[in-house]
């Protein structure tokens, strides 16, 4: 017989241990060792238990054992000590606060909206890298001090769990989430009423949530849920699972995320004396009706749409994390066109100027599609990729949106992901580097952009290091062994036939991981092009490779679904079952051991698919080398001090099959020809191979110097504290300055200046281009030498101060574009002439030898417009005139 209902019934904490509620209720646990090992000591075998947290553990501790600890003083001193760190943790100024102090500029607040977040496997509310990324800039945020506030979705079924039937295909499974045993509070109003926001849905109904927090260290963390008895029972279902249902459930997912975000945050500043957030930053476009929101405040102060438009622009930041138009969420205009205007929400906000921000007008656009990504490009003044290479993909994705631009010119920036280091640096190594003269701040985080793994890790001596190495590794064959079985059992399997799990792995083989989500394009099985030579290398009689593999297909994904049934049968084969595993339902508490247990990190996509992969990162940061394609962040720090990157085949990338054989086959000489051999590669401590001259065991000399390398020199590159100090200072600083000098005046002058010039701009045109230089002679020019330009331009109904006039010189290769350019602006000289054209001019240095060339643009101009931001440029025709283009060798 089911219960019809359940609901925990707590103990009731005596005084003296009412802080555990505290520090149990402030996520910072999950990164604070200390206060993770109190809880342990509350009830060590109940900890395990409870999976490792601290609400579940003190929702079933006994009251004996509650009592017992009342009355113990050491205990009471060491609660008290945590309590008063947490205390301090969050009162103190930290980074931000001095730079604050020593005059920067910086947001009141920033929010910041995410579909997911991945903080702790207590609260899962994430499926993969993008949920990670969220929760580790949060903790970073916390950590410095930042006055973030995250808002998301409380997704009752969360994601879903995996498990593997017998023949191996996924199996999802949805488990019921009570916010009421989560590390969360209902945010209340005064009269301790739950707080409610409401969205106007079609046909006079209405979606209502209520919001839940998370303390995320000093950051709040906003999370809407829909499963209320104020809604009927479909809106009920809005925040039901992360990811699922058809269009309209995500179209009102993305609504009550975006509109009803703001919505809460508002609440939530009132409620708390929290300040107003200056900054609005979208991960992602599913936030993106946010941006609406804002405009329709506004809207509702009186001032019209392309003013409050221009106002909201300033203050919002979009990052961009998909390098394929495939990951971008996409709705029927008619769909979206039903939901908005005076029978839905936004009223005052006309519909028609809805859809307009989510126009595909480039070309091979869509015109009955609303583009997320589009809008929220079009309502930031800023915009970003995740790495260097993925800002240059997203350039080129999205250029259509500014016709006329090179893509080199398009403004999107980038700012690389980075990871939370007191989060995923395994205790081991953590103390390590503390072990050596390194300290800590608080919070796990130096507060300096150091791993605490690297602080004082190059005075670790090899035996010690690879120790430590060896520990790890050992660690996580325990845990593939645990987990395997518990699989096998979900899997039909009874205790009889596992005996030979037992023997899976091995804590001295070396050790490859590969962990991520599962759609093509990552190539989870790539691995598997050459069984054969794979099954070689894994029963290599002297340098021997073991493999765990984990990840997840989208539960709509059969495509995905059919590459984790095809390596799982290969695990399956009895000849390598023992060196090849798959792993189902990884989250992130199996990967805080697969990373730091792993020798090597696997990462092969397909080039340039992934923006950023942030797996890699976690895995350097415990000494794990990175062996993968140059994508993403590794395509920007590769260095061959800190792992192997993989040859791609791009030249074949027309023809997916013999791209996969060519890059697989480079693979298996990778592992074969280099990777193996140095991991086993064994010497004495400081000998030469020779002669044993003591009993110290020999070690993987070159290895190890690989690892400390990596760790002491990648690992300060790849954390969140860079990431989070980079957008501060990049760009949260920049748009706080925009926001509040866009005033209403301000963005109502600049949006009638746009307007003007944007039917003014068809008459502007460069008419002619004159070059004179007195050392050109045969079309070359010395090295040093200046052109002197006069460019003539006709400007229509605009003047001077709305344009810049530019050279725009650089090399140029074959098909003459110019790469590597360089901007030099131009003066006009004097007024119109008789036809109302004008003169400009200025010297052109030739700077660089080689083929050389250059070209001239028109461009609009305001003190408050950011780069490229009307998208409209005028260019030279072939009949301009001499010197337009011309080439200097």
């Amino acid at each position: 017989m089911k219960a019809i209902r359940r609901f925990t019934v707590r103990p009731v904490l005596p005084d003296t241990l009412r802080p555990l509620s505290d520090l149990a209720r402030n996520l910072r646990w999950s990164w604070h060792p200390e206060t993770r090992a109190l809880f342990e000591a509350v009830d060590p075998g109940g900890w395990a238990a409870a999976g490792r947290d601290p609400v579940r553990l003190l929702g079933a501790v006994s009251a004996t054992r509650l009592a017992e600890l009342a009355g113990d003083p050491v205990f009471l001193d060491r609660l008290g000590g945590v309590a008063r760190d947490l205390d301090a943790y969050l009162r103190d100024g930290r980074w931000y606060q001095e730079q604050s102090g020593q005059g920067a500029e910086l947001p009141a607040a920033v929010a910041y909206f995410s579909p997911e977040f991945g903080v702790t496997a207590a609260l899962p509310q994430y499926s993969g890298g993008l949920g990670i990324l969220a929760g580790d800039h949060l903790k970073a945020a916390s950590d410095l001090g930042v006055p973030l506030v995250g808002v998301g979705l409380l997704y009752r079924h969360g994601y879903f769990r995996q498990s593997l039937s017998r023949d191996g295909w996924q199996q999802e499974h949805y488990p019921v989430l009570d916010p009421n045993e989560l590390p969360l509070s209902l945010l209340r109003e005064e009269d301790g009423r739950p707080t409610r926001v409401a969205l106007t849905l079609p046909g006079g109904r209405s979606l209502r949530a209520c919001v839940w927090q998370a303390r995320v260290g000093r950051v709040p963390l906003l999370l809407l849920d829909s499963d209320i008895e104020d809604n009927g029972p479909a809106e009920r279902e809005v925040t039901d699972r992360l990811y699922g249902g058809g269009s309209e459930h995500r179209l009102l997912q993305e609504m009550l995320l975006g509109i009803g975000g703001v919505r809460a945050v508002r609440a939530y500043c009132r409620l708390s004396g929290h300040p107003e957030p200056e900054v609005f930053h979208t991960n992602e476009g599913h936030a993106g009706f946010q941006g609406l929101e804002r405009i329709r405040e506004l809207v509702d102060t009186g001032l019209g749409f392309d003013t409050a438009l221009e106002a909201v622009r300033g203050g919002t930041l979009f990052t961009t994390h998909t390098p394929v138009p495939a990951g971008i969420d996409r709705f029927d205009r008619g769909l979206v066109a039903r939901h908005f205007g005076d029978d839905g929400e936004l009223p005052g906000v006309a519909a028609e100027e809805v859809l307009d921000l989510g126009r595909e007008t480039f070309p091979g656009g869509e015109p009955n599609l609303f583009n997320m990504a589009a809008m929220g490009l079009r309502l930031a003044q800023r915009a970003n990729g995740v790495s260097t290479l993925h800002g240059a993909v997203s350039r080129q994705m999205f250029a259509g949106l500014w016709p006329g631009f090179d893509p080199g010119d398009v403004p999107i920036t980038s700012v690389t992901n980075g990871v939370h280091a007191p989060t995923w640096v395994a205790p081991e190594i953590a103390a390590l580097g503390t072990g050596a003269g390194g300290r800590t701040g608080a919070g796990g985080s130096t507060g300096t952009g150091t791993s605490p793994a690297a602080v004082g890790v190059a005075g670790v001596p090899d035996a010690d290091l690879w120790a430590v190495r060896r520990t790890l590794r050992e660690q996580l064959v325990h845990e593939v062994r645990d987990r395997l079985r518990a699989s096998w059992h979900q899997r039909g399997a009874a205790d009889a036939e596992l005996g030979w799990i037992d023997g899976v792995l091995d804590p001295d083989i070396l050790t490859i991981g590969f962990a991520r989500r599962v759609p093509s394009y990552k190539r989870l099985t790539l691995m598997l092009r050459d069984r054969e030579r794979l099954t070689e290398l894994l029963l290599h009689p002297e340098r021997p490779i073991q493999i765990v593999v984990a990840g997840k297909a989208h539960p709509a994904d059969d495509g995905g679904k059919r590459l984790i049934q095809e390596l799982v049968k290969f695990a399956d084969d009895p000849r390598v079952r023992h060196r090849v595993v798959f792993l189902p339902d990884y989250g992130m508490a199996m990967a805080q051991k697969l990373y730091p247990g792993c020798d090597v990190w696997l990462n092969n996509p397909l080039r340039p698919l992934e923006a950023c992969g942030t797996s890699g990162m976690k895995a350097a940061l415990n000494g794990c080398l990175n062996l993968s394609v140059l994508d993403g962040w590794w395509d920007e720090w590769f260095e061959p001090d800190f792992g192997w990157a993989i040859p791609t085949a791009d030249g074949s990338a027309s023809d997916e099959d013999r791209r996969d054989v060519l890059e697989a086959n480079a693979l298996y000489a990778l592992i074969e020809d280099r990777v193996a051999p140095r991991f086993y590669d064994r010497t004495q401590p400081g000998g030469d191979g020779g002669a044993d001259t003591d009993n110290a065991p020999a070690l993987p000399g070159r290895w190890i110097e690989m690892v400390r390398r990596t760790m002491t020199t990648l690992g300060p590159k790849v954390l969140a504290d860079r990431m989070v100090r980079e957008y501060v200072e990049r760009l949260y600083a920049p748009a706080a300055h925009a926001h509040r000098a866009l005033d209403p005046a301000t963005a109502g002058e600049l949006a009638d200046w746009k307007n003007l010039v944007r039917a003014a701009w068809p008459a502007v045109a460069v008419d002619h281009v004159e070059a004179v230089s007195a050392t050109t002679a045969g079309g070359s020019a010395e090295l040093g030498s200046t052109l002197a330009l006069r460019v003539r331009v006709t400007l229509g109904r605009l003047l001077p101060d709305d344009v810049e006039v530019q050279a725009v010189a650089g090399r140029v290769g074959a098909d003459d574009t110019i790469a590597d350019a360089q901007v030099f602006p131009l003066k006009p000289a004097g007024g119109p002439d008789d036809a109302g054209r004008w003169v400009y001019e200025g010297p052109l240095a030739l700077d660089r030898t080689g083929p050389f060339g250059y070209t001239v643009r028109v461009l609009p101009t305001h003190p408050m417009l950011a780069a490229a931001d009307l998208g409209l440029v005028a260019l030279p025709t072939e009949a301009t005139g001499e010197g337009a283009g011309v080439l200097m060798r």
